[in-house]
């Protein structure tokens, strides 16, 4: 990009010093999250309202409590797999961006784009739009006890959590994490009071659900594999830490041991906090309620059901903080690389923190607040999810034999990714015959991306229009006291040609 205002020049262009703008001497995003704070994000996204409201999908389909417990730590422990792979490709390619960086060394520019481009117009704005419509119907729930919120109160409720939560990442980076510990602290304490309860019902012999626990079992493929992909989507999010890479302390170390950590304790909470709801309810009993968690509470310690709202509030704003304090990297990270607008590589002076990435995330979540039902696109979500695993697994078996001297800190077998790869390949065939239409508009969005890239990224803009926007660019720079970061907006230390030499 050309023409931008370096530091001193908007520093110059406010009319002060650089002191009066900013009391650091360096313009980047710095190294602030810990070991604790890795497992702290991967937790909090993982643990949405999800385990409270409705852990059923994997019940409904094989239909009893033993096999639905098998299920749920197979899942983890695939997920577990999943992760492990990520916590290769991150400590090996130490960067901000997640998917975005691997695909872009897998399989080059164009696919790296559009792996960006589907995060950019389906997947975040439509999770955390949902989210926090989710958030707005619980936080409304004491105003509305006997009906369903109006929609557009819950849109404003919406619109005003995402502007709170864009605001808190705008202004402090130690203020998004020190919120993402307390929130995740709330969670996992709300659970393990599930699980004290459960336990203690069991103690007191409560057990009639766990005799012949495997009578009923569907053994089906198909209810086995819908199981399993319910399940799969409820470990959802251990992903997220390898967007914010580049910030976290020692990554070759902290990020492996982060997500291994996280996916354990998730595991089993998920596991301890279904056996809790059997002590007390029946598959079906399970299968028919509205809210989970509540109707345990009530079989069990009804004044407390009276907090669910609260709690399940609280777990979406959670992973909605988490989300978007992840998923702002990647925008940042992908102009960087000349794949966005080069203002959103910028950095607040201020605060230091991606400003106008936070500003780009808030605008596509609210307007995805206005395109009817937002629930329906969730399907969109999946099959683009699921085709992107499938990229990143089947580019991590790439590189692994075009690139065997690039140094991993940790080392996964080959046979890894690519069964994982054959296994996201199978959920995303399931996703098509489930939600075809969902799937084509998915893919109708994703290929217009081609175009996108090919006028933003490959045209070379005459001079006329260069220059007007780089003067934008120069605006929007003031006006946000945003800078390029500081001897390194152009990325060139790609990890695979720095170890070239060693072939």
């Amino acid at each position: 990009m050309r023409s931008l205002l370096n530091f001193n020049e908007r520093a110059a262009a406010q009319g002060g010093s650089v002191s009066t703008i900013s009391s650091k001497s360096v313009v980047k995003l710095n190294q602030h999250i810990g070991l604790f704070g890795c497992v702290c994000i991967i937790i909090g996204m993982i643990v949405g309202s999800g385990i409270f409201v409705s852990p059923v999908g994997i019940t409904r389909y094989v239909g009893s409590v033993g096999m639905s417990l098998t299920m749920w730590g197979a899942v983890g422990v695939f997920s577990m797999l999943c992760a492990l792979c990520y916590a290769e490709l991150g400590a090996c390619m130490p960067e901000s961006g997640g998917e975005y960086i691997y695909v872009k060394h897998a399989w080059g520019d164009l696919i790296a784009f559009l792996s960006m481009w589907v995060n950019l117009i389906l997947i975040n704005p439509i999770a955390v739009a949902a989210s926090s419509q989710i958030f707005a119907v619980y936080t409304l729930k004491p105003l509305y006890p006997y009906c369903e919120p109006p929609q557009k109160v819950v849109i404003i409720v919406a619109c005003l959590a995402v502007a709170l939560i864009v605001s808190i990442n705008m202004y402090s980076v130690t203020m998004v994490t020190k919120l993402q510990y307390l929130i995740t602290a709330c969670k996992v304490l709300s659970l393990v009071g599930v699980i004290v309860i459960g336990l203690v019902n069991i103690g007191q012999g409560q057990t009639e659900n766990f005799q012949k626990s495997f009578q009923d079992t569907d053994y089906s493929l198909g209810s086995m594999c819908l199981a399993f992909y319910s399940g799969f989507w409820a470990f959802g999010g251990w992903n997220y830490l390898n967007y914010v890479t580049g910030e976290v302390i020692q990554p070759k170390r902290n990020l492996p041991l982060g997500i291994m950590i996280s996916i354990i304790i998730v595991t089993v909470t998920y596991i301890l906090a279904n056996i809790a709801y059997f002590s007390a309810l029946t598959p079906r009993e399970i299968l028919q309620s509205s809210t989970v968690v509540v109707s345990f509470l009530d079989q069990t310690v009804a004044p407390l059901s009276y907090v669910v709202p609260a709690l399940i509030s609280l777990s979406v704003f959670g992973g909605m903080n988490g989300a978007v304090l992840s998923v702002s990297r990647l925008f940042y990270v992908a102009a960087k690389h000349h794949h966005l607008p080069g203002i959103i590589a910028m950095i607040s002076v201020k605060s230091m923190t991606p400003v106008p990435s936070l500003l780009t995330m808030f605008v596509l979540i609210t307007s995805m607040q206005f395109v009817g039902d937002i629930f329906s696109l969730i399907e969109m979500v999946g099959f683009s999810m699921s085709a992107l695993l499938v990229l990143v697994f089947a580019g991590q078996v790439k590189l692994k034999w075009t690139a065997p001297a690039l140094l991993r800190p940790i080392k996964v077998p080959l046979v890894v990714p690519a069964f994982l790869c054959l296994v996201c390949l199978v959920i995303l065939c399931i996703t098509i015959y489930q939600k075809p239409t969902e799937c084509f508009l998915a893919v109708i969005v994703i290929t217009g991306g081609v175009p996108a890239y090919l006028i933003g990224c490959r045209w070379k803009k005459p001079k006329s229009i260069q220059n007007k926007l780089d003067c934008i660019t120069k605006y929007l720079q003031i006006l946000l006291l945003a800078s390029a970061q500081d001897e390194d907006y152009l990325i060139d230390n790609d990890p695979l040609t720095e170890t070239s030499s060693i072939n």
